[in-house]
């Protein structure tokens, strides 16, 4: 009879993974660490194969043991995704739900957010986090997140989405620059290196870029800024212009600033917004309805 890995070894491996301390992975275990190293050798002997390299001070994953780590990972996520069944099936709208949002987003989204889930669904736990789509991504993966509110498109692999709603970009500059631009705008009437950009850590850089039709280089500052906050700065006082999302704009990024708004060149440029979740979860009855509550704030 084949024997299988127990949940419990793949837990204990995929949290040493994260800690790289045996004594820490144990506490996050709360177990011993003679038991949760033995529940690794286990896991090894099974496999067939060394997960990871010791020594005294060090522990190394092998190659096998990152693909092991990996795998583990969602094994667990659908895991619990299979325990959350019930509970979604005759409650959707109640207990915890992890929501994972990108930084140009989640400014201008999460409290509206918090504050209409907390009126209309008070039973419903949202527990935030911010951070780039790619962590993000990686932590719905490994179920560590349950739901994420991203801007598309962009690569979610085999994950499921629900686009929820546009949000246009405009370019904003000084009222003293946007007087001097012909109207509509053209890329050639700006100076070489006056577009500033986000790092391109921020999906909102590319979708910009794309949307907005800029393809010369010259154009771009070699500067990248690490929030929408510090490119409207650096507009506000006279070093160029940036593309920022309507959201933004609504939420006041720009308020009481000297700054203009011009449409960028591109017919309707924008970016869509949209939910992505793992295509397991048992949730999607829970993400429905969090999608249509979304698209009304939107």
């Amino acid at each position: 009879m084949t024997k299988f890995p127990s949940l419990k070894q793949l837990h204990y491996l995929v949290t040493l993974y994260e800690t790289r301390h045996f004594g820490e992975a144990a506490k996050q275990c709360f177990v011993s660490q003679s038991t949760l190293s033995s529940g690794i050798q286990n896991l090894e002997d099974l496999i067939g194969s060394q997960l990871i390299e010791r020594d005294n001070k060090t522990l190394v994953f092998s190659a096998i043991g990152e693909d092991v780590v990996s795998r583990s990972r969602e094994i667990l996520a659908r895991s619990q995704d299979l325990m959350e069944l019930t509970q979604v099936k005759d409650s959707p709208m109640q207990g915890k739900l992890r929501v994972g949002c990108i930084p140009t987003i989640a400014p201008f989204l999460l409290c509206d957010l918090v504050q209409a889930v907390n009126k209309q669904y008070p039973e419903l736990d949202l527990l935030l986090r911010e951070d780039t789509t790619a962590n993000l991504l990686t932590a719905l993966k490994s179920g560590e997140m349950d739901v994420l509110i991203l801007a598309l498109p962009v690569d979610i692999g085999s994950m499921a989405s629900r686009v929820v709603g546009r949000d246009a970009f405009k370019m904003v500059m000084s009222r003293i620059q946007a007087a001097q631009v012909h109207k509509p705008l053209s890329y050639s009437d700006l100076p070489d290196e006056s577009v500033f950009l986000l790092e391109r850590e921020h999906c909102l850089t590319d979708h910009a870029v794309s949307a907005c039709k800029l393809t010369s280089t010259a154009k771009i500052n070699p500067f990248t800024a690490t929030s929408l906050h510090t490119l409207v700065q650096m507009v506000a006082n006279g070093l160029g212009t940036t593309f920022i999302p309507q959201m933004a704009i609504n939420h006041g990024l720009i308020e009481n600033l000297n700054l203009a708004i011009v449409e960028p060149p591109g017919q309707e440029a924008y970016r869509e917004i949209g939910l992505v979740w793992r295509p397991t979860s048992s949730r999607k009855p829970t993400f429905d309805v969090l999608a249509e509550l979304v698209e009304t704030l939107l």
